[in-house]
């Protein structure tokens, strides 16, 4: 199958933008629902080329009763057709013969953290992370699992694509960021990414971890040269600390599912890697067990093989394996042909494309290229 990933806006002012989705060979386009603050260029559009959306938002409008009262409730809309873009690219798509999955970003929240702090990953600086909403939180995953059955029940869908289900960690897709100039080992990314706030502290503390010591060890281990956490902070507390942010993933993904409609064919971003976070957090053997495909991330050739083989191994029998690409660069046809074959030999099965509204006339080349070549294959 081949899913192409869009933005509602990107149909806005496009009458073009459907059919050519359908023209390169997609089967479904995963559309945002929700989004955090970005800025876009659409190369292809008829009339403009920034789009400059400043806050997270919902393009479909909200139903106030099921956010009354609660202290964590999502934005209104910040880009091109307001709530009610994604109902009118979906039209756009359905007379283009295309199915449509939501998109949903779960935890990557640009506002609601800076109003609420203490529902923020924290570091063990004490630094929070405002876009990040930690899911340790019985309210964050009260937000996550509310945020999809109302997106669900305002479009209508049967497939959604959760991004960022789980904790975010340091790094940070959004705002002008500059993390990158600091030239940080894997090691201190990783060590920035646990999180402390006072939900995470108590999972700690169920696990004989005292978390201002833990802190401490971290603070202290961030400026050495070692190779690993288990270096860092030992390797029984690495493991510990690794077995509570599984906790934490899994009890936000759980969340999230049980609040769906068993007839929601549910996609999640993940990772098998332990303590992943962000974007594609981790995902364990009891969230793979119970969605219709789990997508790895395959953007950067180095590490898209291990991403892949890793919940390869993990995956049971009925679901699908999706490869997240990114084709704005790297791919000649050489490339396109030893991926198409190395993924699916991997078990991939699903090619999700990344971006239909942010590609050139050249990118979009490379996806037409990449889909028949997957074609190609299956029929062999």
């Amino acid at each position: 199958m081949i899913l192409g990933y869009a933005y509602p806006w990107d149909f806005s002012g496009d009458p073009a933008a459907a059919t050519r989705a359908a023209e390169l060979g997609c089967d479904t386009v995963v559309l945002a629902a929700t989004y955090h603050a970005s800025r876009t260029v659409s190369p292809l559009h008829p009339t403009r080329r920034v789009v400059e959306v400043p806050v997270s938002a919902v393009y479909l409008p909200l139903r106030p009763e099921a956010w009354r009262g609660r202290r964590l409730a999502p934005s209104g809309p910040g880009a091109p057709g307001g709530v009610a873009a994604f109902g009118e690219a979906r039209s756009a798509l359905d007379a283009a013969g295309l199915d449509t999955a939501a998109w949903i970003v779960v935890t990557h929240h640009d506002e609601l953290g800076r109003a609420n702090p203490d529902l923020v990953v924290r570091n063990a600086f004490g630094d929070p992370y405002s876009y990040a909403l930690c899911p340790s939180s019985p309210e964050v995953r009260e937000y996550a699992a509310t945020l999809v059955t109302e997106v669900v029940a305002t479009s209508e869908v049967d497939r959604v694509v959760l991004e960022a289900c789980g904790p975010m960690g340091l790094a940070h897709g959004g705002v002008h960021d500059k993390v990158e100039f600091a030239n940080l080992a894997g090691v201190a990314v990783d060590l920035l990414s646990i999180c402390f706030c006072a939900s995470c502290a108590t999972r700690f503390a169920a696990r004989g971890l005292d978390a201002d010591e833990l802190a401490r060890d971290v603070r202290g281990a961030f400026a050495s040269a070692v190779p690993s956490v288990g270096e860092a902070l030992g390797e029984d507390v690495a493991r510990a600390v690794r077995d509570t942010r599984a906790e934490l993933a899994a009890d936000l993904q759980l969340a999230v599912l049980d609040a769906l409609a068993p007839t929601v064919t549910v996609t999640i971003h993940g990772s098998a890697t332990p303590g992943a976070t962000g974007s594609f957090p981790e995902v364990g053997a009891a969230v793979l067990g119970r969605v219709g495909a789990v997508v790895a991330n395959a953007w950067h050739e180095s590490s898209a093989a291990s991403e892949i083989a890793g919940l390869a191994r993990l995956m049971g029998e009925g679901a699908h394996l999706g490869a997240y690409l990114r084709l704005d660069r790297g791919w000649d046809d050489a490339a396109i042909g030893a991926r198409v074959a190395q993924y699916a030999s991997a078990g991939v099965d699903e090619w999700h494309l990344y971006h239909l509204g942010l590609l050139s006339a050249d990118g979009l080349e490379v996806a037409r290229r990449l889909i028949e070549a997957v074609h190609d294959r299956d029929k062999s």
